[in-house]
């Protein structure tokens, strides 16, 4: 049995826990903030982070707040018109094994949490933040705990990172992105879309959803501004978020219209890096391979690396193995999508429509299942489960 440190109590963190333990080991979760609770808003849920979370023990209570989506819906934010949707029923779930789904962060989170304060080999501990550590080669000493593994799920501008890596601050995308959520009763009855819509349109595109059951509805609306400073959850007037995105179209003006309390931040990923451990230390979730969320895929990828590291600890290097090239191509994927799929304009944009309304159901789902029909079980040789 090993004892095991873990940077960070955010989602990856405490799945990463949850998996740790479940093989019989010890560990404690330093938090670096006053509680343990995850901030933010909406989440998309594809069918690997159903797969991940059937496999921590979790995935009913998740279920059970979650709300299943009918399709992935691509408007052309200018003229309203409908471009293509991935539907998310019927083949899709037979295809996949799971549902497409999404909750409210904290209806992910707190379902983890729960988990982690009834296993009695967890141990949580706020208001301690991780600076760095040393090792030996029986020990990592991290701020006054020893442990014989430290694992640093401490988010895209890692402590644990900054020394195992030294790659300095984040990639500062050039993407502003503005965040509301508001109760469903404000919003029109014929509005209220069971789909995650997303309207594009020059250099902008704007998201909503339904979560918290359907009782909120999540906006988030995101310009290629060049953005060059890092902002994170920042209040912004509902007066600047209106002006940033002329040319929307009624119906996507209109829902626009309907955030208040917006908050924004600058979007930042990392480069992939092929060094993820450094002898008893290994990186998880954004610590590793922070990516835009323009595939969706951050907390799900978090979530698979924990599953991937509890199924073959104490391996570290072999974890790292396992998970480097998916995590790495899917944080390019985010930033293509971003690029030539959100954001064009003129005839780039009107070849893009064009694209996409060619593409078959099938097509479609050809397309995302690289990443939506991940096979953890199958993906884990044998002889590298401890």
């Amino acid at each position: 049995m090993a004892n095991t440190l873990i940077a960070g109590g955010g989602i990856g963190g405490l799945a990463a826990a949850l998996s740790i333990a479940r093989e019989g080991n010890r560990v404690t979760v330093l938090e670096r903030g006053d509680r343990f609770a995850e901030l933010g808003a909406g989440i998309q849920l594809a069918p690997n982070a159903f797969r991940a979370l059937d496999l921590l023990g979790v995935g009913d209570r998740v279920r059970d707040r979650a709300v299943f989506i009918d399709e992935l819906r691509f408007m052309d934010g200018t003229t309203g018109r409908r471009v293509a949707g991935l539907p998310l029923t019927g083949a899709y779930r037979e295809r996949f094994g799971n549902p497409y789904a999404v909750v409210a962060r904290g209806d992910l989170y707190q379902p983890l949490l729960d988990a982690c304060r009834a296993d009695g080999r967890i141990e949580l501990l706020p208001g301690h933040t991780v600076t760095g550590y040393t090792q030996s080669a029986a020990k990592v000493v991290v701020d006054g705990f020893e442990a014989d593994y430290l694992i640093g799920a401490d988010g895209i501008r890692s402590a644990v990172r900054a020394q195992l890596v030294g790659d300095g601050r984040p990639r500062v995308s050039g993407h502003t992105i503005y965040r509301s959520v508001i109760p469903m009763d404000r919003v029109p009855a014929e509005l209220r879309w069971n789909v995650v819509t997303l309207w594009a349109g020059p250099k902008w595109h704007f998201v909503h959803y339904p979560i918290g059951g359907g009782r909120f509805l999540n906006l988030a609306a995101t310009r290629d501004d060049g953005a060059a400073r890092e902002v994170a959850g920042e209040p912004v007037a509902r007066d600047r978020v209106r002006k940033e995105f002329p040319g929307l179209s009624d119906t996507a003006a209109a829902l626009l219209e309907l955030g208040d309390e917006w908050r924004t931040w600058v979007l930042c990923d990392r480069d992939p890096v092929d060094t993820w451990t450094d002898g008893r230390v290994a990186l998880l979730g954004d610590a590793a391979h922070p990516m835009l969320q323009y595939a969706a895929q951050g907390a799900c990828t978090a979530l698979e690396d924990a599953v991937v590291l509890g199924r073959v600890f104490p391996d570290l290097d072999t974890y790292a193995a396992l998970r480097r090239e998916r995590t790495a191509k899917a944080t390019l994927t985010a930033r293509r999508l971003g690029e030539h799929l959100y954001h064009p304009a003129g005839q780039a944009a009107r070849d893009r429509n064009t694209m996409l309304a060619a593409l078959s159901e099938t097509d479609l789902h050809d397309h995302v299942a690289w990443l939506h029909a991940f096979d953890l079980a199958e993906r884990i040789p044998s002889d590298a489960v401890r």
